[in-house]
């Protein structure tokens, strides 16, 4: 099992990101064109997610929103597995 990150460590995490931690999470919002490109962004996260074997919930909202939402459930917050998802989700769009 993957050890719950520290404040300090999750701050650095989400430094000059556009994740954000809420609560024992890590949240990225997105908006997008339109709802094409929302839902295929959704589609890419979750092959990586399946790929990392590690799944966030992906929520995809409005006409042109997709809220992506890490979190380790059995270290009871946000681990090392979480933050290289998050960065390979940035990956998708050179963030």
């Amino acid at each position: 099992m993957a050890d719950k990150l520290s404040e300090q460590a999750l701050v650095a995490a989400v430094a000059d990101s556009e994740w954000v931690t809420a609560g024992e999470t890590l949240v990225l919002d997105r908006e997008f064109a339109d709802f094409a490109s929302a839902w295929a962004f959704a589609e890419q996260v979750a092959a990586l997610a399946e790929t990392a074997n590690h799944h966030p919930d992906i929520l995809a909202h409005g006409w042109n929103k997709v809220r992506v939402t890490l979190s380790t459930h059995s270290a009871g917050g946000v681990t090392q597995l979480d933050v290289d998802l998050s960065r390979a989700i940035d990956a998708l769009h050179g963030q």
